[in-house]
């Protein structure tokens, strides 16, 4: 019996209910927990659901955002019209210079320096003055119009850049940037001749806006991203001729150009087009204080890649290689370059264009070769007085001094010799005695200056018909204000150069008037008032 009661007993619970899913209360809790319905999933209170919807529907709206960059344009235009009297420079260097890292001192010599560079002054000082200023203008600040604000830039590289060469690692990218946002058409030959590291895109814009509209602006620089030919390990260029192949190669491409236009009449991009644009992104300002809210992180420019042009390229290539032989003649230079093959026609251009161009530039820095012997120039000055005397009429003892006008011929008749004049004066209707022709009762000296007036009429309305309708075009053209451009478009516009028509103006007028017409790209001033026979 006491076995049994020491034995484990077991029990069976059976749960007959009708209630179904009853959660389980916590051990905490002394409230019995509720059945929930069938079916029914319940909310959790924790977020009531007026708190909810609140949530979703709040605007939140965002700090505006304070950079460096927005703090230095907004302190920029409050200092815009800022002056100084004169101060004493003092030095300033920083890395990325603003208004906050200068000191009083530091502060006045730049307002007053500042000043004295818009007025076209520039005074020595140090680089973080001219980076700061450079930060002001491209940051829209100091400046009304686009082209004013690129022009200042443009200033302040050329003022500085030989007393700071880091200037060229920097303004080039800049200048080149600033004409981007504001679309400007300016020339980037000097931003790639100067910044190297930026001849890829800007060379290849610049080859396709002078080649498109402006072969004339061409540079030495730019044309070399073309040639398969490296000049610069050429023995004539680092030595002797580097300045006339700089100076030349730009315009044989050019004229070759002009003379493609006028024989095909098409130039030579056109000719050989190029691939379709490709847009690249360039980054604006680099390394400058520059706020990016103004125009944006950076822009997408469209790049034509011209000397990829297989053609163009092998053609500037040859002209390169036969500039050179020609100049190496033209300058006793032993030895030529082979195997160049260019159309003859096209050959005897480039010959006679460099003929010509070579010899007046000698000519020039050699100076007039004509000498003035005072002995003979005092002989016809006396042989003129001779001549002015016999052409005086006396009447009754009495001197009537009516000399005869020459016009503006006086001047040239001093230089010619005393028969010259003496034939001149016979062909305006002076009898070789001197003897005036009566009228009536009155002596009376005959209008030679009519007659005289009428011969050169003739001569210059001859002239006129002598020359060709774009000579006489660009002869009336360089008379004019800003005469010296619009000639070199007219020309361009004919598919020639300016230069070339020049020579053939003055051969003419060496045939015809006995003298050069142009000198230089100007008129000659003594010419000026007979031009007027040109315009009928």
């Amino acid at each position: 019996m006491k076995d049994k009661r020491n034995q484990p007993h077991f029990t069976e619970l059976v749960w007959d209910s009708t209630e179904r899913n009853v959660p389980v209360p916590p051990r905490d809790s002394a409230v019995p927990a509720q059945p929930a319905e069938p079916g029914f999933k319940k909310k959790d209170a924790a977020v009531p659901d007026a708190v909810q919807l609140k949530l979703w529907d709040l605007e939140v709206k965002p700090e505006p955002v304070t950079t460096t960059e927005s703090q230095f344009v907004h302190r920029a235009r409050e200092l815009v019209d800022h002056k100084e009297n004169p101060a004493l420079f003092v030095p300033f260097k920083s890395y990325w210079p603003t208004y906050g890292h200068m000191t009083g001192e530091q502060s006045r010599w730049y307002f007053f320096w500042r000043d004295e560079v818009r007025q076209g002054r520039y005074p020595k000082t140090d680089l973080s003055y001219i980076f700061l200023h450079t930060y002001e203008l491209i940051n829209g600040v100091g400046w009304k119009e686009p082209e004013e604000g690129c022009r200042q830039l443009c200033l302040l590289w050329e003022a500085y850049r030989d007393a700071f060469k880091r200037l060229d690692q920097y303004m080039g990218g800049w200048i080149a940037d600033f004409s981007f946002v504001h679309k400007l058409q300016i020339p980037l030959s000097g931003i790639v001749a100067r910044s190297r590291g930026l001849a890829g895109d800007l060379a290849e814009l610049e080859l396709m806006r002078c080649l498109t509209a402006a072969p004339e602006q061409l540079s030495f620089e730019v044309l070399t991203v073309m040639s398969d030919y490296d000049i610069s390990k050429s023995k004539f260029y680092t030595g002797e001729g580097k300045s006339a192949l700089e100076r030349y190669i730009p315009q044989v491409v050019a004229l070759i150009d002009a003379y493609v236009a006028r024989k095909h009449g098409s130039k030579l991009v056109d000719m050989f087009p190029p691939g379709s644009p490709v847009l690249r992104e360039r980054y604006l300002f680099r390394s400058a204080v520059y706020d990016i809210s103004l125009y944006g992180y950076s822009v997408l420019v469209p790049v034509v890649r011209i000397s990829k042009s297989l053609p163009l390229r092998s053609l500037v290539t040859r002209l390169f290689r036969l500039t050179e032989n020609k100049l190496r003649e033209l300058m006793g230079f032993r030895g030529r370059l082979k195997d160049i093959k260019v159309e003859k026609e096209m050959e005897d251009l480039i010959t006679r264009f460099l003929h010509r161009e070579f010899r007046k530039a000698e000519q020039a820095e050699k100076g007039p070769a004509v000498v003035i012997d005072p002995k003979r120039l005092e002989q016809l000055v006396s042989d003129s007085e001779v001549v002015r005397t016999l052409l005086t009429v006396e009447n009754g003892g009495e001197d009537y001094a009516d000399e005869v006008d020459l016009y503006e011929h006086d001047k040239s008749a001093q230089s010619r010799e005393p028969q010259e004049i003496a034939d001149k004066t016979a062909d305006r209707g002076i009898a070789a005695d001197g003897q005036a022709a009566v009228t009536g009762a009155k002596y009376s000296v005959p209008e030679p200056p009519v007659a005289a007036g009428n011969t050169e009429n003739k001569i210059w309305e001859q002239f006129a018909d002598a020359l060709s309708p774009l000579q006489l075009q660009v002869l009336l053209t360089l008379t004019e204000d800003g005469g010296e451009a619009a000639a070199r478009k007219l020309a361009a516009a004919g598919g020639t150069m300016a230069e070339l028509l020049y020579d053939e103006i003055n051969e003419l007028a060496m045939d015809m008037l006995g003298d050069l017409l142009i000198e230089g790209e100007a008129v000659t001033g003594e010419f000026m008032p007979m031009l007027q026979y040109l315009k009928r």
